[in-house]
């Protein structure tokens, strides 16, 4: 969602969200980019959100601790100036690079093809410190077989790279969830929803009902930045 709490407010009325019966798990990418990644913070935790970390909290994460510089397009300050800051970012931190249950997987980006056991593969790591395997589940579009990235995901790269989730639906009996991959926008696949619609570019904030298996999405207010 990148900031975007006001969208992020009409999708969960959209959906009728109680905190008291029902379950959020954001596919990570909570702030930046967008207009109000200070209010998105509040809101989640406010809620008793779950979810799971994206590059985009890792890089806040990473600059709260004096770890990285801003980014031009960075929206981050009025999290870093926030009175509350140590608490949200607290809770943030506590978001675990990839959750799952007995019929869903949730990752940011992907997984590797090469990982038996994702939430084993993830446990313990320190998404702050230099690591391949946080960076492959919050940044992957495409890979081969052996879990090998391309140089560059845009243009394109050919075979024998594919979208991670290639590897993964023809074993992975459970639905693979994730978001990050903007371009390539909705993907529903028999096991496999892709979730980010673009919303801080102007698109859609999407969000997937599993009990139903049901996909509800409101419109962006506008564009808030560019790819």
């Amino acid at each position: 969602m990148q900031g975007c709490r006001v969208e992020l407010e009409e999708l969960l009325r959209a959906v009728q969200f109680d905190p008291a019966r029902d379950l959020l798990e954001p596919t990570g990418d909570l702030v930046n980019r967008g207009p109000d990644s200070l209010g998105a913070l509040r809101l989640l935790s406010s809620v008793g959100a779950g979810g799971v970390l994206g590059n985009h909290d890792i890089h806040l994460l990473r600059r709260a601790r004096g770890l990285g510089p801003p980014r031009p397009r960075d929206t981050l300050e009025k999290i870093l100036a926030a009175p509350d800051r140590d608490a949200l970012l607290a809770w943030l931190a506590q978001r675990p690079l990839v959750k799952a249950w007995p019929d869903v997987l949730l990752v940011h980006a992907g997984l590797n093809p090469q990982w038996q056991d994702p939430v084993a593969q993830l446990a313990g790591r320190d998404p702050c410190a230099p690591d391949d395997a946080v960076a492959f589940a919050t940044r992957v579009r495409y890979c081969t077989a052996d879990g090998q990235r391309p140089p560059r995901d845009d243009p394109p790269p050919g075979r024998p790279f594919r979208p991670w989730y290639e590897h993964w639906e023809k074993r992975e009996p459970r639905t693979l969830v994730f978001g990050h991959w903007a371009r390539k926008g909705l993907v529903h696949r028999s096991r496999v929803r892709g979730l980010d619609t673009g919303c801080v570019w102007g698109g859609r904030l999407t969000a997937w009902i599993a009990e139903d298996d049901r996909l509800v999405s409101v419109p962006a207010r506008r564009a808030y930045s560019t790819p």
